[in-house]
This record gives structure tokens, sequence and C-alpha cells, in this order.
């Protein structure tokens, strides 16, 4: 299984990515978790844009599915014509929202290009050679979803966008790569129920005893390094950031 980090700035692009996408690819299948601002053109240099086999969307928020509109276009007018309608997995109403966000009419919507299906708290997904478990985590009282992906007797865990979140933990045990958002720095932003700062990633990584631990979403006015320090505090795994471009051989 690899991973690819196609994108992992939070809330808005930054100079050097866009927002939250990752490619996850096992036997030839390829699967998009997540495609915010941005993402499609750096999806390119990775993959085909006709070689994509489903989206995975954490929840609606744009810094990680708005960058599907754009998608909508590459695939509806395509000069060799519109291949099948490509999986689509989201939170309930997804397509009806980015109809309403490329302002068209919510029926048919996107409904020709993509297939929707909705996630569910504890939905587990075969997507070709994968295995993904959905749980509900944190999030603004928002559908939000992190997946534990699997192939190989192997486990990548993706927290999505969340605050303090127990299920999560139980979500990443003993998972080999736990990428997990730091939102907030540790001291400075208090607001619960929305992101994690990097002392608490650590703590989730450290509770779930994840073989290593990569901080994404961390927004542009934010210290990374900060983050990684206060996770690497109490956290006794490897701890990186995550980059575009970056690749996991897992």
């Amino acid at each position: 299984m690899k991973l690819t980090v196609v994108g992992c700035s939070g809330s808005f692009p930054s100079v050097d990515s866009p927002c939250s996408s990752y490619l996850v690819e096992a036997d030839g299948y390829r699967l998009v978790v997540d495609l915010g601002n941005g993402a499609l053109g750096n999806l390119q240099k990775h993959t085909g844009l006709y070689d994509v086999d489903a989206v995975l969307l954490s929840h609606l928020h744009a810094d990680h599915c708005i960058d599907l509109c754009a998608y909508w276009v590459a695939r509806n007018y395509r000069v060799e014509g519109c291949p099948d309608p490509l999986p689509v997995y989201g939170p309930t109403g997804t397509a009806d929202r980015l109809a309403r966000a490329y302002d068209m009419p919510e029926k048919p919507g996107m409904t020709e290009v993509f297939d929707f299906r909705d996630l569910a708290d504890g939905a587990r997904l075969a997507l070709g050679p994968l295995t993904v478990t959905a749980a509900l985590v944190n999030h603004l009282e928002s559908e939000a979803y992190g997946f534990r992906i699997e192939h190989g007797g192997r486990s990548v865990v993706y927290s999505g966008d969340t605050g303090i979140c127990p299920d999560l933990v139980e979500l990443a045990r003993g998972t080999d790569l736990f990428l997990c958002e730091a939102a907030y720095t540790h001291g400075k932003e208090t607001v619960e129920s929305i992101h994690l700062n990097g002392r608490q990633a650590g703590e989730h990584a450290a509770r779930a005893g994840a073989k290593r631990l990569v901080l994404t979403h961390i927004p542009p006015w934010t210290d990374a390094e900060h983050n990684r320090r206060d996770a690497a505090a109490v956290y006794p795994g490897p701890v990186e950031l995550a980059r575009a471009g970056a690749v996991y051989e897992l």
C-alpha cells in the first residue's frame, strides 16, 4: 500500500501545498481521500484524472471537498466522452451540497458523473483490495469521519478534522501510520470540538499505540515545527510533518 500526500494545508492553500487530499494505492487500485482547494492540480502529478477508482470525503467543508466541482468539469466535458460514474463516498447530502456549490440544480446535479454513496458510523467498505472503516469524529457538530484503510495486514488511519475524540483513538489502535490533523497550537487556540493541537495529536497517537505519526492540516499561519515538537513531547514514536508530494510505502 502506498500513501501519497497530494495536499496537506489546513483551511486554505499555502504557497507550498493545496488543501487536504491523499492518494492511497494498492494492487493498481487508486483511492483519493478528500479533494480540497487546489488539490486537483497536484493530483495529476501522481495519477491520471481518469485512473482514479473512487473518492472518499471525510466531510463537506470546502478545504476537503470543493475540488470535486473541478473534477466534475474534467470528467463531464472530457473530449473522449465521460467515463462511467465514479464512486464518491461522503456524508449524507454530499450530492446536493456539491450541486449547490457549482450553482446547478440538485437534480440531477453531478449524479451523471459521480455515483454518490452515503457513509455511516462504523461502516466497512470493500474498495478494490482496500478495506475502509469509517468512524464519526468530533468536528463542529457536523457529519465528519475519520478513516482506517487496510491492505495486506498494514493500515493507515486518517483523522479527518476533529477535536478530542476517544473514537479516533480506537480507530487508530496499533496502526502503522497515523495521519492526524494538528491545526491548533497548544496554549493558543482553546475552542474545543473543532481541531486538535500538536500535543493532543501526540496524545491520541500514544493512546492508540500508533507506530508512526504524521501531522497534517496545519494552516499556513501556524508554526508547524512548534506543533511537531509538542507532539513529540508526549508521543514516543517517530513524528513528522506532512508535505505535499511525500510518499509512504507500507
